[in-house]
């Protein structure tokens, strides 16, 4: 991924107001980004954890999306593996979660909202360089897929998953 500034990020959400765009907070090592290692930019909101964002670059320029983290609740939850349904690691309990987006413009002042179940830390690029392992490493389904293939895939999600949002 090409990095991004901060302003451009701002200017890019397309599910929120100005105003909710100018006060999600950016890691604090955003200026060390490894862009290079990034197929997508997401993260938690330090200051509201159930915050979080995602740009998502495009031929037309990037659109970043803010979401919403689902808390976890109920004894079951607590116990279960889970497999981010963009990059298709699988984690231990914790390691992926429901993120919600309200649907851009009318549709989502109203209400109204996707999800997907993406890793809980938003790292998926790293994930699927090898770079970052899950927590508790659990049985890994080798894949015939070379990693422009799976980058590919997992662009293809985000892609899809944006593309609900924005069509609204």
């Amino acid at each position: 991924m090409e990095p991004i500034s901060e302003a451009t990020i701002r200017t890019s959400f397309v599910n929120c107001s100005k105003g909710e765009a100018s006060r999600i907070k950016l890691p604090a090592d955003f200026r060390a980004t490894p862009w290079a290692d990034l197929d997508f930019y997401g993260w938690i909101d330090p200051a509201a954890p159930q915050r979080a964002a995602i740009v998502v670059p495009r031929d037309e320029g990037p659109v970043a999306v803010l979401l919403r983290k689902a808390e976890r609740t109920g004894a079951g939850s607590a116990a279960r593996s889970s497999m981010c349904q963009v990059c298709l690691t699988d984690h231990a309990a914790g390691g992926v979660s429901l993120f919600t987006a309200p649907l851009a413009g009318a549709a989502g002042r109203n209400g109204n909202s996707v999800g997907e179940y993406l890793c809980s830390d938003l790292a998926c690029s790293l994930y699927l360089r090898g770079k970052k392992r899950p927590k508790l490493r659990l049985v890994r389904f080798e894949e015939t897929l070379t990693l422009p293939e799976k980058i590919d895939r997992s662009l293809t999600k985000l892609s899809a998953f944006t593309s609900r949002i924005t069509a609204a």
